[in-house]
C-alpha cells in the first residue's frame, strides 16, 4: 500500500507554485506594485507620499478581496470556477473602490485605481487558465450503486479502479457508494484513510460537483433536515427589503421607460399579473413586464426559445431579466425574495406534483426573482428538465446561506450578460 502515500501536489515545487502565498505575492506584484511603479516610478514602493500610500493601501485591499472572494467563495460551490465570474467580481470590487473614493473625496489617483483593476483582471485570468487543469478534481472510483453516476460527470477526472489498487497514481480522493460496498472494499477504504487519502461518499461528491440533490427516493435525503434556519431567513428578508428600497430611485424611472416602449410596440397593458404558487403551496399574484403579445385567451404553456409570441422589446427585456423588475412589489409584500426557487403556475404545479416525487417541497422557502436553478440550468421545457431544476432547488434549500446567495448574484449578472436560459 505504499502507493497510497503519493498524494497529489505534495512535491515541494507543487506546494510552492500552487500555494496561496505564491498566488498572493505574485498577484500583488502584478496587480498593485507594477501599475504603481509604471505610473509613479519604482521609488514609490520605498518612499510613498501620503496620497501614494493611500492608493497602494486601497488597491491592495481590492486585490486581497478579489483573491479571497475567488478562492474562498466562488470555488465553494458548483459553477464557481468561471472566467465570467472572475470578470464580474473584479469589476464590482474595483468599481466600488472608485465610486467610494469619489463619494468620500479620498485623494487617490483614479487612473491608478483603474489601471490596477485592469492588471488584476489580467492576472486572475492568467492564474485561472494556468491552474484550472491542476485544480480539476481527480478521483479513484469504486464502481457500484451511485458511484457510477460520478464516473459520468464531466466536471472531474473520475477513474474506475480495479483490484482495489491505486497503482501509484495520485488522486484527490477515493469515491464509493457506502451503501453497496462489501467488506473487502471497506478494508481498502480504511487503509486509504489511514494513508491520508480522503474517502468520499459518492452522493456527497455528486452533489458538490453538480449543485443538485437527488430526489428519486425519500431515503436519499432526510427532507426535514433541509429546512433553512430562521435566523438566515430573517436576515435574508431584511436584506431583500433594504436592497429593494435603496434601488427604487433607479428602478422606478427605468421601469416607467420600459413600460413606455412596451406600449409603443404593441397594444395592451405594459404589466401583466398571473397567479403563481408560493411558500407553503399558497397562491399569490406575480407581476411582470409584458414581453409577449397581449392575449387574454392564451393557454398556459412553456415559452420556447423561438416563441413567435415574444415581441422585439420582449426579447431584450427577457434576455436581460428586466421583465422581472415589477416583482419588487412582491418582495415588499413578503410574497417573494430576491433569491429563491422560481414560482410556477398552479396548473404546472399540479402536473409536476403528480409526476415528480416531493415536487412541492420546493415551496418550503419563498420563491425568488432569481435562483440557483435559473443560473445553473435555465428554463425548463418538459418534465425531465423540470426534475433537474428541482434537484437544483433542493440543493439551494439544503445549502442556503448568504454566501450562496452572494454567488447567485454574481451568476445572475453573468446570466444577464450572456442571455443564458432566456426564453
Amino acid at each position: 500500500m505504499t502507493s497510497l502515500r503519493a498524494r497529489r501536489f505534495k512535491r515541494l515545487h507543487e506546494q510552492i507554485l500552487l500555494s496561496r502565498w505564491f498566488a498572493l505575492i505574485v498577484g500583488w506584484l502584478f496587480s498593485v506594485a507594477m501599475p504603481a511603479g509604471v505610473y509613479w516610478g519604482l521609488d514609490v514602493l520605498q518612499k510613498p507620499n501620503a496620497g501614494q500610500q493611500a492608493a497602494l493601501i486601497a488597491t491592495t485591499i481590492a486585490f486581497f478581496l478579489s483573491h479571497f472572494g475567488a478562492k474562498s467563495l466562488l470555488s465553494s460551490y458548483p459553477g464557481g470556477r468561471s472566467q465570467a465570474l472572475i470578470t464580474v467580481q473584479i469589476l464590482i470590487i474595483y468599481g466600488i473602490l472608485v465610486i467610494g473614493a469619489l463619494l468620500l473625496r479620498i485623494q487617490v489617483s483614479r487612473v491608478l485605481l483603474m489601471s490596477s483593476g485592469v492588471a488584476a483582471l489580467v492576472w486572475f485570468h492568467i492564474e485561472y487558465i494556468t491552474t484550472r487543469a491542476y485544480f480539476r478534481p481527480k478521483f479513484a472510483v469504486i464502481t457500484g450503486g451511485f458511484a457510477n453516476e460520478v464516473l459520468a460527470l464531466s466536471d472531474c477526472d473520475a477513474r474506475q479502479i480495479s483490484n482495489l489498487d491505486l497503482n501509484g497514481i495520485r488522486y484527490d480522493g477515493i469515491v464509493a457508494d457506502f451503501e453497496v460496498i462489501g467488506p473487502e472494499e471497506e478494508r481498502f477504504l480504511t487503509r486509504c484513510a489511514l494513508a491520508n487519502v480522503p474517502v468520499y461518499n459518492a452522493k456527497t461528491i455528486y452533489e458538490s460537483l453538480t449543485g443538485r440533490v437527488k430526489i428519486d427516493k425519500m431515503s436519499e435525503n432526510n427532507i426535514g433536515s433541509l429546512l433553512p434556519s430562521q435566523t438566515y431567513e430573517f436576515i435574508k428578508a431584511a436584506v431583500d427589503w433594504f436592497i429593494v428600497v435603496i434601488s427604487l430611485p433607479i428602478v422606478i424611472p427605468f421601469g416607467l421607460f420600459t413600460a413606455l416602449i412596451i406600449c409603443m410596440e404593441s397594444p395592451g397593458p405594459p404589466i401583466y399579473s398571473q397567479v403563481r404558487i408560493g411558500r407553503g403551496n399558497k397562491p399569490f399574484t406575480i407581476f411582470k413586464f409584458r414581453s409577449m403579445r397581449f392575449d387574454k385567451q392564451v393557454v398556459e404553456q412553456f415559452a420556447g426559445e423561438e416563441d413567435p409570441r415574444i415581441t422585439r422589446v420582449g426579447a431584450v427585456i427577457r434576455k436581460l431579466r428586466i421583465d422581472e423588475l415589477p416583482q419588487f412589489i412582491n418582495v415588499l409584500k413578503g410574497e417573494m425574495s430576491l433569491i429563491g426557487p422560481r414560482p410556477e403556475q398552479p396548473s404546472f404545479v399540479a402536473k409536476f406534483d403528480e409526476k415528480i416525487p416531493f415536487y412541492s417541497y420546493r415551496h418550503v422557502v419563498k420563491p425568488g426573482i432569481t435562483g440557483w436553478a435559473q443560473v445553473r440550468h435555465g428554463y425548463a421545457a418538459d418534465s425531465e428538465e423540470t426534475r433537474i431544476k428541482i434537484e437544483h432547488d433542493f440543493y439551494y434549500i439544503k445549502h442556503c446561506s448568504l454566501a450562496l446567495d452572494f454567488l447567485i448574484v454574481f451568476l445572475t449578472i453573468r446570466t444577464m450578460l450572456s442571455g443564458f436560459g432566456a426564453r
